[in-house]
């Protein structure tokens, strides 16, 4: 069972509050929770009743692996609930440096094409100016 914290929608219209809830991620956003964790209120007047969570309980929660929902996360990280909670570490990245097979060809075969793409160009210039050169040995006679 994945297991999700999230915001439960309350409140009347046109003024949203919010339940933070421990939920199944199976379960529907409205349906039923295996626990509440506080309350989160936008657009309430004064900032300091905007956020009351169980710090604790959501530590407990996000130890056992239950995953926030982006919002929920940065209320849990303003609340400091993430203090504590060791944090996920960072995966080794070296294969991007490596220069592999496959790369060292595709810089040929680029390099190849970069010397054809000049041949090209040079033969163009060249016949331009020839042309030009003609003209104007034709124009001078």
């Amino acid at each position: 069972m994945a297991v999700v914290i999230r915001l439960k929608r309350m409140g009347r219209r046109n003024h949203p509050t919010y339940r933070i809830t421990v939920a199944d991620s199976q379960k529907p956003t409205d349906g039923r929770t295996l626990e509440n964790l506080g309350v989160y209120d936008p657009i309430h007047p004064r900032p300091e009743f905007r956020e009351k969570i169980d710090v604790e309980r959501a530590r407990h929660w996000l130890s056992v692996g239950a995953k926030p929902s982006h919002t929920v996360q940065n209320i849990l990280k303003r609340a400091g609930a993430f203090e504590g909670v060791a944090a996920k570490p960072k995966r080794a990245r070296d294969g991007r440096s490596k220069e592999t097979n496959k790369s060292k060809r595709r810089a040929a075969l680029k390099a190849g094409r970069e010397q054809a793409k000049a041949a090209r160009r040079d033969a163009r210039v060249a016949a331009k100016k020839a042309a030009a050169a003609a003209a104007g040995e034709a124009s001078a006679e």
